[in-house]
């Protein structure tokens, strides 16, 4: 066991930094304020400019593809007609009629065709399932998450301490410049009307928690804090500023990488990131999604054929039991919830 020091109690005295020191600590926290200033500015304008990009891949997305969704969703509503008809005209036994549902079920459940959850037919193949697991599994689940709330409840209390903290600090910044800017303040109609300009940005970057922004407002309008550098007093207070600043900005900064990162994982950002890639490979991304999605229009017209064939009984039972010849073509890793998902997003 190794043998424990003791540190004499004067190695732990505090002392207050001299002159000399607190000129290079100032120094230190100033170029560090600076740096963390210019990598948010950097980063807001590539968070800024990749959202930009994926909604103008989105719109140039949606006008060379709309012909081809609007051809699925013609073929997906003569599907489910198709089998409305089935279940409405012809008699099957009670096996037979699950086994078909069975195939309605696989081609909602695999995305050859949209979900109809409040199908009669789904009602009563769900109940072939067994109600009584899912309910099991439902509160076994509802237990879980409510134990994972309350532990994220904890650390979302811890936490909101500092957050306080911050928004402390980002509000005094924030009636600081109000005090200075507020139009009604202006002394002719020339400044008032710089000043409303300025409150504008000024009350925009305070509803969005950006301190970086109010700053660049304050330096850019206000001269800096004059400090007497033979002042103990004003270079500490000014020390003790900047490194307050520098922590809700370091935070900030943080806070865009991983809203920028979680941006480009997303289906769509993940699409605009694979378009570069290909791109740089001479490569059309977008030629070849709508290609894609041609080729799946031929799989869900191969499947309406199927379907239209068994209502005509030009196709046993048994052979329609074995499921769409063209539903095995299907690529597992299709694009088409990446599609719904850009698509929900773009129509907000």
């Amino acid at each position: 066991m190794p043998r424990k020091t003791t540190v004499p109690s004067q190695s732990i005295k505090v002392t207050p930094l001299a002159l000399s020191q607190l000129h290079i600590r100032l120094e230190f926290l100033e170029k560090e304020h600076q740096s963390l200033l210019k990598q948010i500015k950097r980063k807001r304008t590539e968070l800024k400019n990749f959202v930009e990009q994926m909604r103008s891949f989105g719109t140039e997305f949606l006008n060379k593809a709309n012909p081809s969704f609007r051809k699925m969703a013609e073929l997906d509503q003569e599907i489910h007609a198709l089998f409305e008809e089935i279940f409405t005209t012809r008699k099957f036994g009670k096996q037979t009629l699950k086994n078909i549902q069975a195939v309605y079920r696989n081609l909602q459940v695999t995305g050859a065709i949209s979900l109809k959850p409040n199908s009669q037919q789904l009602d009563t193949l769900d109940e072939s399932f067994g109600n009584e697991d899912s309910q099991s599994d439902f509160s076994k689940e509802t237990s879980e998450q409510q134990h994972q709330y309350w532990q994220g409840q904890q650390c979302v209390d811890s936490a909101s301490v500092i957050r306080t903290d911050d928004q402390r600090k980002i509000r005094q910044t924030f009636l600081k410049l109000a005090e200075i800017f507020h139009p009604d303040k202006a002394r002719d109609s020339e400044t008032q009307k710089s000043h409303t300009e300025i409150m504008k940005e000024i009350n925009k970057a305070y509803q969005e928690g950006d301190l970086a922004r109010l700053l660049e407002i304050e330096q850019s309008q206000q001269p800096l804090e004059i400090i007497d550098n033979n002042n103990e007093d004003d270079l500490t207070r000014r020390c003790r500023t900047l490194e307050q600043h520098n922590q809700i900005l370091l935070a900030q900064y943080e806070k865009l990488k991983q809203e920028l990162r979680l941006t480009k994982n997303t289906p769509e950002g993940t699409m605009v990131c694979d378009s570069r890639k290909a791109a740089k490979e001479g490569i059309d991304a977008m030629a070849a999604i709508v290609e894609t999605m041609e080729s799946q229009i031929n799989v869900v017209s191969g499947i309406r054929d199927f379907v239209k064939d068994f209502r005509e009984q030009k196709i046993t039972i048994k052979e329609f039991l074995a499921g769409p010849t063209p539903l095995h073509s299907l690529d597992e890793e299709t694009i088409e919830d990446i599609l719904e998902q850009m698509l929900s997003e773009l129509m907000r």
